[in-house]
């Protein structure tokens, strides 16, 4: 809830959903009865109801009458937390103390007297957080003689609550009459005092009190600060940064030397943070904190640590980077204590490409590939897969600025295309592929590696990749015969099954192969009749065929393609005629046996009609001779535009880090400074300089901008209630900077008589259970009340919150209920643009489990304009690259991406084509996501973005044609 009351908070406590909420009378039944355990339930009720807004009035005199004199333990340490949140203390006509406080004031004496050591130091550790002078004016001098008890316990919370005392904002009473010889208390507690938090909390009060005093005692003992305890020094560190950063720099050599010896001599990790971050500030001295930073980073275990510790380093590499520079090989050895993955990620981020020069590049791509070689011997596992994946993108981002360094770690990724899962396998052959376009020196390595291993691969879309290398960069008569063959030991005998096979599956009543009832298809080479599995054990040797046999037409087509751009290089580079024909007709029988498997019946589903088509153009390219034209475009054109592709992606990022750059707010040593108090007066009066005061505090604060926000919550108000009513409600729901859902409604009470104890209460449409509860109020008659409340929301609940008001007045026994209008969310307010990958986007709508297709329904007539309009709509980015998405073929597919401030993914993906004859665009948009609220709530804010261009399309033709 947004309390409006100025009491501060100190105590924070969970909602108990075992403590039911009571009103003020149980409670008070329950405080004037003699059960122990009534009256300690009792106790906790009130404290719960303080707690959530509830000003249960005349509580505190049954507290003081009932509780007061008990002598049991609990229920002594449940006043003080009752004392603690208690806001009855004062009089609202007068502001003076309640009489009640009196016997609380005795009450605290006594237990400041109290002969138990506890009782008096739990009494001073409460007095710490009461902030009304008043009341601890009358207690201090048992809290100075709390100073000489023999116990430290009780003498370290006595200080702890003289530091409280001098930090009080004291508007009735001066501060120096409360204790006026607090320096000399706390120097002399400094001098005499043996116990570490003692001497901490006597320091502290000198801070508070005197700050240069509290200097002085610091230069004194500066030869002997290294002696002090681990509090008292950082206590110290916490000083000289609250001096220095008031502007006090006179004495920053003291300091600096200060810092340094409690650097050298620090046993804790505490003061080596302190000190680093202290000399950020205080000194010069960046290699000093870098150095310990980086001490701390490898000694400490804990992985918060080690993230707040890569935080501070990335601050200081931002300031001094070439400094950090000679410390990348050490952020590196961070890696080998098998740190958290979050730590590891960071570590990477901030070396590459941050730190590398040209100095150290070898180095780090040299650390980098220890690390892969590492991670390939160790036992699988989830987290091991993904730093794999880190350290492979590493070495990609290395390599593009510096191809030096590919050549040595190009040999390492082989294996990752076997071992590695799918969206790292992705990563390393997306990777090779941009590589060989790059740097033409490594592409016959590239090539050859990649044949070695292209009878390893398990996957589709590694396959594909590969083929279309293979298909593009094989140029010399050698690698062209090895790629060919290659291709035809991964896909074995041809044709891929037998006509009895046929046959006998159409024929008979139970499936030909044992493997086929768990709906799983055996593959069998007719040719020779030997199955690829070999007594049970499945030959890796044919993975390729393996995938087409499962029904992967689409890899079929593209391992037509590379087939044929590799025999019509061959026919150009083979001076052999009789080989160059027979690698064509061994390549010819292999997409007819493909066209042959696609329209049997040995399989589920026959193959699609882009594949048969995109086969049947191979078979038809490689069976004419006289085509020029084809043959050039398919061994030069598509390279040619993949390359034209690089670049253009190259410019976008460049492009893209320049706008970033230009963004930054820059300042020239030539701008002016506009210093208000110099400007001229004179022909102002001063209405107009308190105006632009104003204008200067609501520019600095932000409230200059407020008009807006205003116009749209008014656009956004939404009626709750009937005019009939006796109580009328009006509200809007907003979304502020941290997500947080702000309910702000106003209640007028539009009858004659006062309404007592009117409270709302608010729930999701998705839970039973109320979330939220908001305190209670007094409405005068024909008054009005503005009350806010904050909800907590997950995208399962987006969508719909209701509410509802109760109140009592005289006449009525029960309070009464209205039921509100319900109110509604977007969650268009929650989503939050992000960006992937493609391969990552991929895999993540592989692992989606729920799903929703709507089908399109627009006015729009262009596709790339219907895709900018869901975009701007939903919030989500476009994943697939622009390039991607130019031309006029009518067709137009695009991959969409975002994500919820819940933290969870959103996918979608909208495929359009225009019709020819009407022009209109149809198609389908589907959504993905593992949380099911997320993705229908996204579908319906689609819904009603599609419907309003289609209501406005109505609305103009009806206008123009009645006009």
């Amino acid at each position: 809830m947004v309390d409006e009351s100025p009491f501060p908070c100190t105590l924070l406590m969970p909602f108990f959903y075992t403590i039911h909420l009571s009103t003020s009378e149980e409670v008070n039944a329950g405080l004037q009865g003699s059960d122990v355990g009534a009256k300690v339930d009792a106790l906790k009720r009130s404290i719960v109801l303080l707690l959530n807004g509830d000003t249960a009035p005349h509580l505190l005199a049954t507290v003081v009458r009932y509780v007061l004199p008990s002598k049991e333990h609990i229920i002594q340490r449940l006043l003080l937390l009752y004392l603690e949140v208690a806001r009855d203390k004062r009089d609202e006509a007068s502001g003076e103390l309640v009489p009640e406080m009196i016997l609380v004031r005795h009450y605290l004496r006594s237990n400041l007297q109290h002969p138990n050591e506890y009782v008096r130091g739990v009494t001073l550790r409460f007095l710490c957080r009461l902030r009304d002078p008043e009341l601890l004016e009358p207690l201090v001098p048992s809290i100075l003689a709390n100073l000489k008890h023999p116990h430290p316990f009780v003498r370290r919370h006595a200080l702890s609550a003289m530091s409280a005392i001098c930090r009080l904002p004291c508007p009735h009473i001066e501060q120096e009459k409360l204790i006026p010889d607090a320096p000399d208390l706390a120097e002399r507690a400094l001098a005499v005092e043996h116990d570490p938090a003692a001497r901490t909390n006597a320091f502290l009060v000198l801070c508070d009190c005197s700050h240069d005093r509290a200097i002085a005692y610091l230069l004194a003992n500066a030869a002997r600060v290294t002696e002090w305890p681990a509090p008292l020094q950082m206590a110290a560190i916490q000083l000289i940064r609250r001096v220095y950063s008031a502007g006090n720099h006179l004495l920053r050599s003291a300091y600096t030397k200060i810092i340094i010896s409690l650097l050298s001599a620090a046993t804790t990790a505490a003061i080596m943070y302190g000190c680093a971050c202290t000399l950020s500030s205080v000194s010069h001295a960046p290699t000093l904190i870098a150095r310990t930073y980086l001490q701390l980073l490898t000694s400490q275990s804990d992985s918060n640590v080690k993230l707040i510790i890569l935080d501070r380093l990335r601050e200081l590499s931002s300031s001094h980077h070439y400094m950090m520079v000679g410390f990348t090989m050490d952020l590196l050895r961070s890696l080998a204590g098998r740190p958290d993955l979050d730590v590891r990620r960071k570590v990477l981020e901030l070396v590459v490409p941050g730190l590398l020069t040209t100095r150290n590049v070898e180095d780090v791509v040299h650390y980098l590939k220890e690390e892969v070689y590492g991670v390939m011997g160790s036992v699988f596992h989830i987290a091991r897969d993904e730093y794999y994946h880190m350290l492979i993108r590493a070495i990609h981002v290395c390599a593009v600025p510096y191809p030096e360094v590919v050549g040595p770690v190009v040999h390492l990724l082989w294996g990752h295309l076997r071992y590695g899962d799918v969206a790292s396998a992705s990563d390393v052959v997306l990777f090779l592929r941009e590589i060989i376009e790059d740097k033409p020196l490594l592409r016959s390595s590239i090539v050859s590696g990649l044949i070695g291993t292209f009878y390893k691969i398990k996957e589709s879309f590694i396959f594909s990749c590969a083929l279309w290398i293979l298909g593009e960069y094989t140029l010399s008569l050698c690698e062209v015969e090895k790629a060919i063959a290659a291709i035809k030991e991964s896909l074995g005998d041809q044709p891929f099954y037998a006509d009895s096979e046929e046959i006998e599956s159409v024929d008979s009543s139970k499936p030909a192969h044992p493997a086929m009832d768990s709906d799983t298809y055996t593959t069998h080479s007719a040719a020779t009749d030997d199955s690829i599995y070999t007594s049970g054990v499945f030959d890796y040797r044919q993975n390729l065929r393996a995938l087409i046999m499962s029904g992967d037409f689409h890899l079929a087509a593209v391992v037509a393609c590379t087939l044929t751009k590799l025999v019509v290089r061959l026919q150009e580079v083979q001076p052999s005629k009789v080989e160059a024909n027979k690698a064509s007709v061994e390549a010819l029988l292999i997409m007819v046996s493909m066209l042959w498997l696609g329209k049997s019946s040995y399989l589920p589903h026959p193959i699609d009609i882009d594949s048969y088509d995109r086969i049947v153009f191979c078979v038809r390219l490689l069976c004419s001779t006289d085509d020029d034209h084809s043959r050039k475009v398919w061994l030069l054109s598509c390279r040619q535009s993949f390359a034209n592709m690089i670049i253009a992606e190259k410019k976008f990022r460049q492009n893209e880090k320049m706008k970033v750059q230009a963004q930054s707010s820059l300042t020239y040593p030539d701008d002016s400074i506009d210093f208000y108090h110099l400007k001229s007066r004179r022909g102002l009066d001063r209405l107009e300089l308190e105006d632009e005061v104003q204008d200067d505090l609501k520019a600095a604060t932000g409230e200059s901008m407020k008009g807006a926000d205003d116009t749209k919550k008014l656009n956004a108000l939404v009626q709750l209630i009937g005019f009939s009513d006796p109580v009328y409600a009006e509200g809007f729901v907003t979304v502020n900077e941290y997500y947080d859902t702000v309910l702000d409604i106003t209640v007028i009470n539009r009858t004659e008589e006062t309404l007592h104890n009117l409270w709302l209460e608010f729930a999701t449409a998705s839970k039973t259970a109320v979330v939220d509860r908001s305190k209670k109020y007094t409405v005068a008659p024909q008054a009005s009340k503005q009350i806010q409340a904050n909800i907590k929301m997950s995208s399962t609940n987006v969508g719909v919150i209701v509410s509802r008001i109760f109140y009592e007045t005289s006449d009525a026994m029960e309070p009464s209920e209205v039921i509100l209008k319900d109110m509604s969310i977007s969650i268009m307010d929650y989503m939050t643009p992000a960006t992937c990958t493609d391969v990552a986007f991929r895999k993540m709508w592989a692992e989606c489990w729920c799903k929703v297709k709507l089908k399109v329904n627009t006015e729009h007539h262009d596709g790339r304009e219907f895709v900018n309009f869901i975009i701007k709509s939903v919030k989500m980015p476009c994943v697939t690259p622009l390039s991607a998405l130019d031309g006029d073929c009518g067709l137009v597919a695009a991959n969409l991406y975002g994500k919820s401030v819940f933290g969870e993914d959103a996918l979608a993906n909208i495929s359009v084509e225009k019709q020819a004859d009407s022009s209109k665009l149809s198609g389908y948009i589907t959504i993905r996501g593992n949380v099911q609220g997320l993705v229908l709530n996204l579908a319906h804010a689609i819904i009603a973005t599609q419907q309003i261009t289609v209501d406005a399309a109505m609305s103009l033709s009806e206008a123009c044609h009645e006009y």
